[in-house]
Order: C-alpha cells, then structure tokens, then sequence
C-alpha cells in the first residue's frame, strides 16, 4: 500500500516553439456544403470546419475578403476543388 497522499505534482514545463499562428481563412463551397480552411501564410492547411459556426463569424468580423482563389498561390492548397469552387471562394486575411 502506498504511503503518499493525494495527486502527483505537475512535471516541470519543457519550453517549445508554439505554432505559427493562421494567416488566411478561405471560405469555399465543398461538395454542397460550405467550409472554412485555415492557412499559414505558406498556404500549408492547419484546421477545416463548418463556416456556419460562431468562430468563423467571430474571425471574420470586420475584415473584407478577397473573391477568388484561383490564383497560383492556391493550386496546391486548394487542389481537390474545382475551379468554380474556387473562383466563388471567399479569402479572408486574418490580422496576426
């Protein structure tokens, strides 16, 4: 049987390097249904979800998107759309 008492301490906090932060938020039609990509500034996707959420209204609030994302710098990020998804698609830069 034990003879300690109670929870085990936390273990000490390791520093590492956080997460680049989301540069670009595209909303686009998918199949029928619209979604919201977020994007580092390296077009490299971090997170995909419903564009009807509060979050998504949230993050956009105040900003003026850019029609389109049919430009070359979105070929391989939005590469499963098709190219009337795309130019329809709402691209938001998100202040950082």
């Amino acid at each position: 049987m034990s003879q300690g008492f109670g929870s085990e301490s936390p273990r000490a906090h390791t520093q590492t390097s956080h997460r680049k932060p989301a540069r670009y938020l595209v909303v686009i039609d998918s199949g029928g249904f619209v979604i919201a990509r977020l994007f580092l500034d390296t077009r490299e996707l971090v997170a995909e979800f419903d564009a009807a959420t509060e979050e998504a209204t949230q993050m956009t609030a105040g900003l003026v998107p850019l029609k389109g994302a049919d430009g070359p710098e979105w070929d391989r990020a939005l590469e499963g759309h098709s190219a009337a998804e795309r130019s329809v698609a709402y691209v938001y830069t998100l202040d950082v």
